[in-house]
């Protein structure tokens, strides 16, 4: 078997947390919406300085979108394997 950057199986499909088993896939929203927030809280700054709507509308959109990732992923965690 090629190596996918993962030592063991149950490394791509699960983390632990306080002996918790977390899915992969809430850790990754939860990620992803961290990144989308915080990116579009700059564009969103930098529409402020540079006096740009549109970039400043840009940065509203993808913080809103960051925040719907963050839900997506406590979602999953609350309901765990079965999604």
């Amino acid at each position: 078997m090629p190596y996918d950057g993962f030592l063991f199986e149950a490394d791509a499909q699960c983390a632990c947390r306080n002996g918790k088993e977390l899915p992969m896939g809430e850790l990754i929203d939860k990620a992803k919406g961290a990144a989308n927030e915080a990116i579009g809280r700059g564009k969103q700054a930098l529409g402020d300085h540079n006096r740009d709507p549109d970039q400043k509308a840009e940065g509203q959109a993808q913080e809103l979108k960051g925040k719907g990732q963050q839900l997506k992923g406590s979602v999953k965690g609350a309901l765990g394997n079965k999604v």
